[in-house]
């Protein structure tokens, strides 16, 4: 059985960055004299920036993460007609049963618009020094990102929340040059990579990769930064030469690059999917040979024909569902992954 989890609550109208300090650390003196087998997690601060009127549905994302909650939570909500600060902190722990129980912070900051272009000088108060920080803007707000600059470690952002694709990679590459960029455009084509190249990693089909003739990517309507992603990748990780994609009159994207075996061709299209992210990938090689992976229910559906035929499997787990995207997102502010960086540069080039 899970343990109970509680809850200190503090709140205050027209309070004050130094105030909202002074009570986190009073609600964290106070609970472990009383407990001294609780200890306050210390691992990363996560701002968040939002407009006051989707308050409600990211916090409920946010409380979706799962066991990959920030130490310590500060969304900062956007209200029209504000000036004063108004804040809510909450302290959640898990009674401990065996040895120590873990304390998260979450803290809430309704804030004006005026206020925005000098956020830093209210978070850096809040945060926990010595802590990576990474913000999160989804609705916007990129005044925010450079008034937090100088306190910010990594940025998170979803590059298929833009509908200009083109704008979205400029965007985050920008980005990339400041600070280290948590994309979960990337991380949804994730299961995608990591099967591809499984796939390819077998000693005897190793050299198929220098072959490839063809890619596909198939994709939500809203959600082509992934599938530029994934194409990015593999011309990153295999060394082709790009260049921009031209438009199958609505049906998609087309175009070529230049790899050291001949030109690939590359299409991107769209298909009809509920949730964001790819819906398939398919890479041909040698004439007669393609592998396809399609999203199905449970995993992945692979199909694979050559000259002997065809086969058909299913890749059971293969994806973490958009449920856990955010949360992964959260978990890797803690690491670099170096081959993000590249595969943006080239979907960049990519970009009609």
């Amino acid at each position: 059985m899970a343990a109970a989890v509680s809850e200190d609550v503090w709140s205050a109208e027209g309070t004050t960055p130094d105030a909202i300090g002074t009570a986190l650390r009073e609600m964290l003196r106070s609970r472990h004299a009383s407990n001294r087998a609780l200890a306050p997690a210390r691992v990363l601060n996560l701002v968040v920036v939002i407009d006051r009127a989707w308050k409600d549905e990211i916090a409920n994302r946010l409380a979706g993460v799962g066991r990959y909650h920030a130490s310590r939570t500060i969304l900062c909500a956007v209200e029209e007609g504000r000036s004063a600060l108004d804040a809510l902190a909450v302290m959640s722990y898990d009674e401990p049963r065996n040895g120590l129980g873990v304390m998260h912070e979450s803290v809430e900051i309704d804030i004006g618009p005026d206020q925005i272009a000098r956020l830093d000088t209210i978070v850096d108060p809040v945060v926990v020094s010595e802590l990576p920080t990474m913000v999160w803007c989804p609705h916007g707000h990129t005044e925010a990102l450079r008034a937090l600059g100088g306190i910010v470690d990594v940025i998170l952002l979803d590059s298929d929340d833009e509908t200009d694709c083109t704008w979205a990679m400029a965007w985050a590459g920008k980005l990339l040059e400041s600070a280290y960029v948590v994309d979960l455009a990337w991380l949804r084509s994730t299961p995608w990579r990591e099967r591809l190249a499984a796939s390819f990693d077998m000693p005897g089909r190793l050299a198929a990769l220098g072959e490839l003739d063809a890619v596909t990517v198939r994709h939500r309507v809203g959600s082509r930064a992934s599938a530029m992603l994934l194409v990015g990748w593999l011309a990153s990780r295999l060394h082709w030469d790009v260049t921009s994609l031209s438009s199958m009159n609505g049906a998609g994207l087309r175009g070529a690059a230049t790899a050291a075996g001949g030109e690939v061709e590359v299409r991107l299209e769209s298909s009809d999917q509920d949730v964001p992210g790819l819906a398939g990938v398919t890479v041909s090689w040698g004439g007669e040979h393609s592998l396809s992976l399609d999203r199905g229910r449970g995993g992945l559906r692979a199909r694979e024909r050559s000259g002997a035929g065809e086969r058909a499997w299913q890749i059971l787990g293969a994806s973490r569902g958009e449920g856990g995207i955010l949360g992964e997102g959260v978990r890797q502010a803690l690491l670099r992954d170096p081959t993000y960086g590249p595969a943006l540069q080239q979907a960049r080039n990519l970009c009609p």
